[in-house]
């Protein structure tokens, strides 16, 4: 397989290939809908016109994730520097280029963007019952400026793509979401963009700082930021307060999460998944590409590290306890996933070797089990149009298949050996004893309220007494939910088994970042004393 990927060049062109094929795609849907587009409130799925724009939908995500798994076998694990890289010019007067590269944390966050979307299609397959050629081609635009997130190597581009992949999802949630769908996606989009917005005064003030002594033209190419950048110590503390309110707010980090309840909640059931597997990620990515690495000595600061880890440990308990007292199944999820996130900022901000790794696997594993559990929300929801935990009840006597998926699942979620959820904040934990004990020593407190919330959601749903006659005739899993289903559950087990391949392949990239950014900090606190 490497040899046959080496031999047609595949590392030269696959990067600008995997943005380009979304792109195309919702083009297609989009041109191919537009001639016979229905009247607005019709059911497309009842009427058929749903039928070609998901189907087209569907091949364009599967030739994406057929693409882009050959980067799973070309990367070169011992690289620790940029690979695949492709850079071209884009706006030469403001020195800005269309500057793509990964190295092992985009890797597996491209990885698991391109196989969720194939399955966010499949899980959409009935549900979207109205203007679906819009609908599939937003998704296919949210893909691209997500995959631009994590590729980009040029600030100005990483902003775009950034900005990109917001207005898809106002548009998911506030056409396609519940009755409140309106406020969720307001609230999604003024939140976002208000961070946003100070990221781009920040961008630029970078690109001038790195701008050419000759020339005089801005430069915001990553790596000639990172080395040729002049900023003093308190212009340092301002700009990544800048980038961290953007990436925070996206995480969502404890208390800037309000925003993410109303969205999962109101979100169609893609919607939903694409949140918690993949843009959730993009904050966390936020932090791991730009924020940490632009301003080492700003992120290793005593306070700055204290307050960051402080607001995620408690994001972690408050998450958890907030999850124990929700009656909606989707709500309690949501909050869940701010305990989940906060895990990963503890991993991030730890700064070990072992606690970047498992924060990088708590983003993995938390796409994969929450993306899972939103899913057989989704699926439950289109039986019984009801999310609320005390409208079920017994139901694993009817549906053992949706009754099986749905425990393993959430074994994951609450991190039970053998399964994803544990490596990763098991990883996570290891490694901050070493630097943060007493904050290890609280999350790992947490793994209880985590077993009681999910526990005791599943105890009520599944296996009290089946005394509702409604549930009696809830239809199991279908063919099609059983495909979808499979190859998460695939993921959650061969990860909780064997993580050695992922881990692998993240390794270099974890300790390149802990290196660089410990001895660039060391580098521009001795240059500030003298």
């Amino acid at each position: 397989m490497i040899d046959f990927l080496t031999s047609i060049g595949y590392m030269h062109w696959v990067l600008p290939v995997l943005l380009l094929i979304p792109t195309l795609g919702a083009m297609a849907i989009w041109l191919q809908g537009a001639p016979g587009r229905g009247a607005p409130g019709a059911d497309d799925v009842a009427s058929g016109a749903a039928s070609v724009p998901r189907l087209m939908a569907f091949v364009t995500f599967l030739v994406e994730f057929i693409v882009s798994i050959g980067l799973w076998w070309t990367y070169d694990t011992t690289n620790p520097g940029w690979q695949g890289v492709f850079d071209v010019p884009w706006i030469p007067s403001w020195g800005i280029h269309f500057r793509l590269g990964i190295d092992g944390i985009s890797l597996m966050m491209i990885l698991l963007t391109t196989s969720t979307m194939v399955l966010a299609v499949l899980g959409g397959w009935t549900s979207i019952r109205k203007r679906a050629h819009t609908y599939y081609a937003l998704l296919l635009i949210l893909t691209a400026g997500m995959l631009g997130v994590f590729m980009s190597l040029d600030l100005f581009l990483f902003y775009v793509m950034w900005e990109v992949m917001l207005v898809p999802m106002y548009f998911i949630i506030g056409a396609w979401g519940g009755e409140r769908r309106v406020y969720a996606s307001m609230k999604f989009f003024i939140y976002t963009m208000l961070g946003s917005m100070l990221m781009l005064v920040a961008i630029v003030y970078l690109g001038l700082a790195a701008k050419s002594p000759i020339t005089g033209i801005p430069n915001f190419n990553y790596d000639a930021v990172l080395e040729h950048a002049s900023i003093t110590t308190a212009a340092s503390f301002w700009l990544f307060g800048a980038f961290f309110l953007a990436f925070a707010v996206k995480v969502p980090m404890f208390p800037f999460h309000t925003w993410l309840p109303d969205a999962h909640v109101e979100a169609p059931t893609a919607g939903s998944v694409v949140l918690a597997s993949i843009m959730l990620k993009l904050g966390t990515f936020g932090f791991l590409r730009l924020a940490v690495p632009l301003f080492p000595a700003v992120a290793t600061n005593d306070t700055v590290r204290g307050i960051i880890l402080t607001l995620a440990v408690i994001g972690i308990v408050y998450g958890a306890l907030v999850s124990l007292v929700q009656p909606d199944f989707k709500k309690l999820v949501a909050y869940s996933s701010v305990s989940h996130l906060g895990f990963v900022m503890l991993g991030i901000f730890a700064l070990t070797v072992q606690s970047v790794q498992g924060a990088l696997m708590v983003m993995i594993n938390h796409g994969i089990s929450t993306g899972a559990l939103f899913f057989l929300i989704g699926m439950i929801y289109e039986r019984r149009h009801t999310r609320l935990i005390e409208d079920y009840g017994g139901i694993a006597r009817v549906v053992p298949m949706f009754a099986a998926a749905l425990t393993l699942v959430t074994f994951s979620s609450i991190g039970v050996p053998g399964t994803n959820g544990f490596v990763g904040e098991f990883l996570v934990l290891l490694g901050a004893f070493r630097t943060y004990p007493v904050f290890a020593f609280i999350a790992a407190t947490v793994v209880i309220f985590a077993a009681a919330y999910l526990l005791w959601a599943i105890q009520r749903i599944l296996f009290n007494a089946l005394d509702k006659p409604v549930n009696l005739h809830i239809p199991d899993l279908n063919r099609r939910e059983l495909a979808l289903l499979v190859p998460l559950l695939a993921g959650i087990v061969w990860l909780g088994v064997y993580p050695k391949p992922v881990l692998s392949r993240m390794e270099t990239s974890a300790e390149h970042f802990v290196q660089s950014v410990q001895t660039r900090a060391l580098h521009t606190v001795a240059e500030g004393n003298n």
